[in-house]
């Protein structure tokens, strides 16, 4: 039953015409109806469900802005409601009702993913204000999302992040080699993110279309190494029970990535080297080569010269894979991208938990930008996630991170500098777009005088000319408020 008919308008989020939608479930006749006749007067537009089963049902044939329901009630209670509209409408905020003698089912509502709960006997005045901040956050996050699917989407290149001097040249030779299919030698310590770039040269470009196939060579035992790589006829060894292509011939066309490619054993060495050279494969108990047309990727954090010189490389295997050479630099040779890597992840891992997690605050950023990250992003992305599971509702602060702020980093000087130079940078701009370039509700905001925000805004470049902010090319991801 409908209170008052609706068009099929998509529910505003700005407050305009069309008016919310609410979705009102109470198996108290007179409540329900009373709540409904309120919410109507207020200027919303109100469905009604006596349970959780009808609105459900309702829930899957249209979009609501928000949820109001009992949790006791027959057929489905409010609890099994919340479970499915986690599912099926994961932000759609959810208000709970309950009774003052199971305050604990409300509690255990709101860790499920509900926005506020209300007691019984219900104070109309109370629901009316309830509902608006429900609303209002609902809005400022779906906002939020939004902004931060922009930025992202300036501020990444095929899931790479950054924009400190040595990211941005990285990216420019990614952009070139993906129109061309010479090999490339990716050199970085662990953690820096060699796979990502091969997926950036290969997405980026040609062979967007074609697949792409990454091994772990190190992860391979070496009796298999050589049929993985190139393939096997049926009966060529013990266990080979029909015949099998292999990664190079599963690439063709493609890209092969070839990680910790110093592992290969030296009989392997040889047989790449002569695929790479005649770009043919011949699989393991078969006498007939198979042409293969592929990009082939390499990626080591070995030093390959030194392996050479050792007698565990060959070099001409080196020559052959080392045509275009990236090195990655640390994160701690690249500070100034943390904030930005920091928000990304935040905001990935928040979504994915469902959690609400505003931002991170001034003191764990700089406990982010001061330590060492010796596993570089991908450290940075486990300390997050970690962040994330156990903060809900607030900003990730200091006590949240499983290092201190005193921590040395290994390259502390200028590094630094810049890195918390960018990051006051990133929070002045983007104050000042939040609060529509007013410069006394920014300076308000940011907790100091106008005359002090004009002073910070000529030490760090920022522009006074509003269109020119606007118009550089540069979008800052906006650090945690």
């Amino acid at each position: 039953m409908q209170t008052k008919p609706h068009d099929e308008t998509t529910p505003s989020t700005d407050g305009s015409d069309v008016n919310r939608v609410i979705l009102l479930v109470e198996d108290e006749d007179l409540l329900r109806t009373s709540l409904a006749e309120l919410l109507t007067e207020e200027g919303y537009d109100v469905a009604q469900a006596a349970n959780g089963r009808e609105a459900y049902e309702q829930l899957v044939e249209r979009p609501f802005d928000l949820i109001l329901s009992d949790i006791r009630m027959p057929e489905m209670d409010g609890l099994e409601l919340l479970r499915k509209v986690q599912q099926t409408a994961p932000h759609t905020p959810f208000i709970v009702v309950t009774a003052f003698g199971t305050v604990d089912s409300a509690v255990l509502a709101m860790r499920q993913g509900a926005v506020d709960y209300l007691l019984k006997p219900i104070q109309f005045d109370d629901v009316l204000v309830r509902i608006e901040r429900a609303l209002e956050f609902a809005e400022i996050r779906r906002d939020r999302q939004l902004q931060t699917e922009q930025l992202a989407s300036a501020s990444t290149f095929h899931n790479l992040i950054g924009e400190s001097p040595a990211i941005t040249k990285l990216f420019d030779t990614v952009r070139k080699l993906s129109e061309v299919r010479s090999s490339v030698l990716i050199v970085g310590e662990s953690g820096t993110g060699k796979e990502l770039f091969a997926r950036a040269i290969h997405y980026n470009g040609i062979t967007r279309d074609k697949p792409f196939v990454a091994v772990n060579c190190g992860a391979i035992p070496e009796s298999l190494i050589e049929s993985e790589l190139f393939g096997h006829r049926k009966g060529a060894f013990t266990g080979a029970v029909r015949d099998r292509i292999g990664f190079f011939e599963a690439a063709n066309g493609g890209t092969l990535f070839l990680d910790e490619v110093s592992t290969l054993p030296a009989p392997v060495q040889s047989t790449l080297l002569r695929v790479l050279e005649e770009r043919v494969v011949t699989p393991v108990g078969d006498t007939r080569a198979r042409p293969v047309d592929l990009r082939v990727i390499a990626a080591t954090n070995q030093d390959l010269r030194n392996q050479c010189n050792k007698g565990l490389f060959r070099e001409d295997l080196l020559y052959r894979l080392d045509v275009v050479r990236l090195e990655l630099p640390p994160l701690r040779q690249r500070r100034e991208d943390i904030p930005l890597l920091v928000h990304h992840f935040l905001d990935k891992y928040a979504n994915d938990m469902n959690r609400n997690v505003p931002g991170i605050t001034n003191g764990a950023m700089r406990a982010m930008l001061n330590h060492e990250w010796r596993g570089n992003v991908r450290e940075l992305v486990n300390v997050i996630e970690r962040a994330v599971i156990f903060v809900d509702g607030r900003e990730v602060d200091v006590e949240d991170l499983p290092f201190t702020q005193n921590d040395t980093p290994d390259n502390d000087g200028e590094d630094l500098k810049r890195a918390l130079h960018q990051y006051e940078r990133q929070h002045i701009i983007y104050s000042l777009r939040r609060h529509e370039y007013d410069k006394t509700e920014t300076a308000c905001h940011l907790g100091i005088g106008v005359s002090s925000l004009y002073r910070k805004m000529d030490e760090l470049e920022i522009p006074k000319d509003l269109g020119q902010l606007d118009a550089t090319p540069e979008v800052r991801q906006p650090p945690g408020q």
